[in-house]
């Protein structure tokens, strides 16, 4: 897959819910996820832990209010998209977010993913 399914793909299953088979199927072994500095996992590599970080913010979900993932822009090797969540968290509450995350492709699976929101 080139970058463009690759974004195509990505965002169409975690529009669908299916984050964690996103990772397995799109994600490199050597992935590198990357959060706002002074973040808990700011710095993550490995597919299996990526996975797990992500489990770990969906396991803490109490409550879906709605949210939006924009159409994937895609530059070369890299696409960009833009996410809101509205969402009630199990350990601090109801938030409403918004954030931009930057992936980097290489042979058809994401090897780089970073995210930037307020905070």
């Amino acid at each position: 897959m080139n970058t463009n399914d690759v974004a195509k793909k990505w965002t169409q299953m975690c529009r669908e819910g299916k984050n964690l088979d996103c990772i397995e199927e799109l994600y490199a072994e050597n992935v590198t996820s990357r959060e706002m500095p002074g973040m808990p996992g700011e710095i993550i590599s490995g597919k299996q832990n990526v996975w797990n970080k992500n489990k770990e913010w969906l396991d803490n979900v109490a409550e879906w209010h709605g949210g939006e993932i924009s159409e994937p822009i895609v530059a070369d090797k890299h696409f960009t998209t833009k996410m809101t969540f509205d969402v009630t968290f199990k350990d601090r509450g109801r938030q409403q977010m918004e954030e931009v995350v930057v992936f980097e492709v290489d042979n058809g699976k994401i090897v780089n993913e970073q995210f930037f929101y307020s905070m």
